[in-house]
C-alpha cells in the first residue's frame, strides 16, 4: 500500500505494544490515545487478531504542519498500528511522513519537521520490534 511503512517484530504483539509504549515514554512523546481494536471487537462478539493503535506526538511539530495546511490535522497526531498477521507474526505499521507531506502539499518549509518525524518513527518502530 502506498504511503504505509510496515516493520516486522521479533516479539509477540503484546510485547511489541509494551515495547512501543516504553519507547514513546523514553522519547518524551505525548500519548493522546490507545485504540485496542481487538478488545472492541470482542465486546461486540467478534474476533480480531491483536490490533492496537497508539496515537502520539509533539504538539509543536504537528502544529507547524497544520499551519502549512490545516487539513493535515486529519493525519495527526502520528499513529503506529501494532498488529498480528495470519501467521501470528507481530508487525508495526505507520504512515510515511513523506507521503503525508505529499498528500497535504506541505511544501519545502515542512521538510525539517517531516525529516524529524521520519527519523522518530523509524527509531520508535525499531526499538519496539527489535528491542
Amino acid at each position: 500500500m502506498s504511503g504505509l511503512v510496515t516493520v516486522d517484530s521479533n516479539f509477540t504483539a503484546s510485547e511489541t505494544l509494551a515495547n512501543l509504549q516504553s519507547a514513546l515514554q523514553a522519547a518524551n512523546m505525548t500519548v493522546f490515545a490507545t485504540f485496542d481494536h481487538a478488545d472492541a471487537a470482542q465486546k461486540v462478539g467478534l474476533e480480531l487478531r491483536p490490533t492496537a493503535v497508539l496515537a502520539f506526538g509533539n504538539p509543536a511539530a504537528g502544529t507547524k504542519l497544520m499551519q502549512s495546511n490545516q487539513a493535515a490535522g486529519i493525519d495527526l497526531p502520528l499513529k503506529i498500528l501494532v498488529w498480528e498477521d495470519e501467521s501470528g507474526k507481530a508487525k508495526l505499521s505507520y504512515n510515511d511522513p513523506v507521503w503525508l507531506a505529499e498528500r497535504h502539499a506541505l511544501g519545502s518549509s515542512a521538510a525539517p519537521v517531516i525529516a524529524g518525524m521520519t527519523k522518530l518513527l523509524a527509531t520508535l518502530t525499531q526499538r519496539a520490534a527489535k528491542g
